[in-house]
């Protein structure tokens, strides 16, 4: 047995009333995504990483330059690294960056 009722008018109301309450949550789904959106705007972004490594291009993609986390003239095939790595690999003669100077912010001198 059906919980509908069984004649036209009440059917037309009943679908009526439906369509309302669908507009009214489909209203409410919109406010509630434009709430979160603003929200995930709103919160900072992650801090940058302390010390960068930059790899250079090809296979081996071995280590080209170190930068400090704020460095301006960092690329696209940077990575995070601890300061104990950039220490390493400073003292393995790689090459600092001449903007940001992170062997001079480590103090370690060439």
């Amino acid at each position: 047995m059906s919980v509908l009722p069984p004649d036209l008018p009440r059917l037309r109301t009943l679908i009526t009333y439906l369509r309302g309450e669908l507009g009214r949550a489909e209203q409410a789904l919109a406010a509630t995504k434009a709430r979160e959106a603003a929200t995930a705007r709103q919160q900072t972004p992650p801090e940058p990483p302390a010390w960068l490594v930059e790899r250079s291009i090809g296979a081996g993609r071995l280590p080209s330059r170190l930068h400090t986390g704020d460095c301006w003239d960092t690329g696209k095939r940077c990575v995070p690294a601890a300061a104990e790595q950039v220490r390493r690999l400073l003292a393995e003669d790689v090459p600092a960056c001449i903007h940001c100077r992170p062997d001079t912010a480590l103090g370690v001198l060439e």
